[in-house]
Formats: C-alpha cells, structure tokens, sequence
C-alpha cells in the first residue's frame, strides 16, 4: 500500500542543498530507499511504502546537519550515511560531519566523507608514518595536504616538504627546460591544487620562496636529515624499493609523514619492483605506522569516477 509523507524544509536553501544538482541527492535517495521523492519549495514529498518512507525519513534525518544549515551534500555524503544505518554506527557519522578540518577560500568546509577517510585523518593526526593507498579521487593526497598545511600555519612544524617520483622523465630532469622549479611543477601540479584550496597563490609562493613550503623530486631528498616537518610523499607507487627506503629513513625529529600512492596504477617499468609495494610487506608489523586503505566506495569525484573505478577493480580481478 503507498502511502505519502511531507517534510517541511526550513529554507529554500535548505532544500536546495538536500535536492542536489539537478536533484541528483533525490534521485539516490530514491535507489537507497526504494521511496518516490518529490521537491516542491520548501517541502519533501515522500511516497512509497511505510518501510520505505521510514527508512527514508532516517536517512534524511541523518543529513540534516548539512542541508539545515544549507550545506552541500554529495552523493558520497548520502552512501556513508546508508551505511552508517546498516550498520548502527549513526553517532559516528554525526562526527563525521561536525569535524570540520579547515574551509576553502571560498568559505567551503573541508571534512572528511566516509568512514576510511575519517580514519585516514585520525591516523595522520596520531602517528608519525602512514601509508595510505587508494583509487584516484579517494582524497589521499588533498586531505594530507590539507592537515599539513593547517599543522604548518598552526606553528606545530617548520616546513611542509612535498614529493613526488618524476617517472616520466626518469629523475632525469636536465632535459626540461627552466629552472628546477619549473621542471617539477607538471609533477607536483595536485600537490600545488590543494594548497590553492587554502591559500591564495601569491602566499603559496612567498611560503615555498621562503623554504616554509618545499617542493621538490624525490632525488633531492637524498641524504637528508627532515627534522620538524610534514612530510608528504605522494605517487609513492612509482618509487623504486631504493627510493622508498631512502625517502623513509629522512624521517627526524619532530616530523611527520604521510605516503600516499594507487599501486594498480604503476608507471615503472614492467621489470621493476614498487617500492610502495615492498614498504607495506616489509612494514606491515612495525609498531607506530599506520595503513589506510581506500576502495572505489571512497571516491569522492564526479559519481561517474567511482563508477569508471569500479568497473575497473571488477575487470582486474582474477578470474
């Protein structure tokens, strides 16, 4: 038997945050409930069975710390929250969407989406390594920078030190034109994003002028000694055992690092063992790291990103 329920929205910017883009939260709150939804100003139309209707109540009820307050509300946002009700683990989920790490320069907050992210982030703020390894757009390298930066303007370390393995050019960056900066940069561009995110260009670039902010390949970490500071190594898949070992071992006093990397997506050569690949074989029973592992789940892209990652896990598994 259908049955009808209206949920009155407190603004119209309210429900515009709980109905989408194109009222795309709607339509996959209809595939997670099976209930009809309809926007119509300030009000939610709800048809469909009691069961249905209840359990879309719920998951609505869930998300109204964000669209109450007009919020954006993703696709990612509304899975976590289903999942957080299979699962009775809605408490956790409000904390999810209440620990704020920082807003974007255009007043947008920035906070974790799923529940491995949420762990992701509670790692690197309690342990001085942690690897992380994960799909593209799971959000490793974005929420490391993001917590190293925050970290760096709080005065709790002297420099934030980003990295990255130039395999395309082999760490044989002599053959670009420019100085090493601009070598680098194409290597280091989403690195440069997410900091962008924060603060504006022209600080970015007086912090890096400064040494506050460096950037650099991974070759010239070698023989150094990074005391008080937040290092990020990302791409570490494409890292040779040799490199992951000698990156590691730079570790000092009062540091941190973070490794982030997809290791289904390796661009050394067919012969040559992942250094990513070796560290967590090699340190998976070492006390103090921490290992995070992020599936297509975590995806927080365009929803057409985890679809385009998930048919790819499926096509690659043995079978």
């Amino acid at each position: 038997m259908t049955e009808r329920f209206t949920l009155g929205l407190p603004s119209m910017e309210s429900a515009m945050a709980l109905s989408g883009y194109q009222e795309d939260n709607l339509k996959i709150l209809s595939q997670q409930t099976g209930a009809e939804l309809v926007m119509r100003g300030q009000e939610l139309l709800i048809s469909g069975t009691a069961s249905q209707i209840q359990l879309c109540q719920k998951l609505v009820a869930s998300l109204n710390e964000l669209w109450q307050d007009g919020k954006p509300i993703s696709s990612v946002d509304i899975l976590t929250a289903r999942h957080a009700i299979n699962t009775n683990q809605e408490d956790v989920f409000k904390d999810i969407q209440r620990d704020v790490l920082a807003k974007t320069r255009r007043g947008i907050e920035i906070r974790a989406k799923t529940f491995r992210q949420r762990q992701y982030i509670q790692a690197m703020r309690s342990h001085d390594l942690v690897f992380c390894i994960g799909p593209a757009g799971t959000g490793k390298t974005y929420l490391a920078a993001i917590l190293a930066l925050q970290a760096l303007l709080s005065d709790q370390y002297e420099r934030l030190i980003l990295t990255r393995p130039a395999v395309e050019a082999g760490e044989k960056l002599g053959f670009l034109p420019g100085d090493l900066q601009q070598k680098v940069n194409p290597y280091l561009r989403p690195l440069y994003d997410a900091l962008y995110e924060l603060i504006d260009p022209e600080k970015t670039a007086n912090l890096i002028e400064r040494g506050v902010i460096e950037v650099a390949p991974i070759a010239y970490m070698r023989g150094r000694t990074l005391n008080n500071s937040f290092v990020i190594l990302d791409e570490a898949q494409n890292t040779t055992p040799g490199q992951m070992k000698m990156v590691l071992t730079r570790l000092g006093f009062g540091s941190r690092m973070v490794v982030t990397g997809d290791i289904t997506q390796t661009d050394l050569l067919p012969n040559q063992t992942s250094g990513l690949t070796m560290a967590l074989k090699v340190l998976k029973n070492v006390e103090g790291i921490a290992f995070c592992e992020f599936s297509q789940a975590d995806v927080v892209r365009h929803s057409l990103v985890q679809r385009i990652v998930a048919a790819y896990e499926k096509h690659e598994k043995p079978k």
